[in-house]
């Protein structure tokens, strides 16, 4: 069993449904795939697994079901939320309320790609200034916009020492106060989910691995499935995964 383990899920096939895929995220290779994605799938499997004690950190999306898996399975491991899955709960959200304000502008393409870029990402004078005019004449989604920039570098935080994350919790946790606290459906959804996943969260400030290696696993996978034009055995994928991935 790996040290550090990332856990994510992904279809197989319409019949057989989804499979959850174990990852070494040290040495960037499958451990290994099993069907099903719930626990009363999964149970009797990772019972099974040896050294279970060995893991000392999981990395996954904002799963409540892997989380508890995480917990009553692997006692010994830290759950670390991974970076990339939070960043996109909080543009989806975003992307939402946005909607609420200005449905129109919403629907507009290149708006859309300027508001999700980060404010302090390099872009082009001339669009900066289109975004600068845009927000100016929706103040309201401008403090929204603003709100999110703020929250987006708190999310990214790159810290060394405890003592270096322990300066911005305080942050993090006003911030999510002000989204409970927000009119808006979605940024107060956005809060409660933020301060369920908060110890998990705070944790991947201090953590560089991500699951970003088990996407990656999983094109690769879905290359093994094109070759062989769909596969209906999991065993015999799950064999050919382990050759080409593991």
């Amino acid at each position: 069993m790996p040290k550090v383990l990332g856990i994510d899920e992904k279809k197989f096939s319409k019949k057989l449904g989804y499979q959850t895929t174990l990852v070494n995220l040290q040495k960037h290779k499958v451990f290994d795939i099993t069907l099903g994605r719930t626990e009363s799938n999964l149970g009797k499997y990772l019972r099974k697994l040896p050294d279970r004690n060995n893991c000392k950190v999981i990395v996954m999306d904002l799963s409540e079901t892997y989380r508890k898996i995480a917990l009553d399975y692997f006692p010994k491991a830290m759950v670390v939320a991974d970076r990339f899955h939070v960043v996109r709960l909080v543009n989806h959200h975003f992307l939402k309320t946005w909607s609420e304000l200005d449905e129109v502008g919403r629907k507009n393409r290149g708006l859309m790609y300027l508001m999700r870029m980060h404010g302090w990402s390099q872009m082009k004078e001339k669009s900066r200034k289109n975004l600068e005019r845009y927000l100016t004449e929706n103040p309201a989604l401008k403090a929204v916009y603003d709100f999110k920039q703020h929250l987006m570098k708190l999310i990214l935080t790159r810290v060394y020492s405890k003592s270096e994350a322990r300066r911005f919790i305080p942050q993090f946790l006003d911030a999510i106060r002000a989204l409970k606290m927000s009119n808006f459906r979605n940024l107060i959804t956005l809060g409660n989910t933020l301060e369920a996943w908060s110890e998990e969260i705070v944790r991947m400030w201090r953590f560089s691995k991500t699951n970003s290696i088990t996407e990656g696993l999983h094109r690769r996978m879905d290359e093994i499935q094109n070759r062989a034009y769909g596969m209906h055995n999991f065993n015999n994928f799950r064999i050919r995964v382990k050759a080409y991935c593991g």
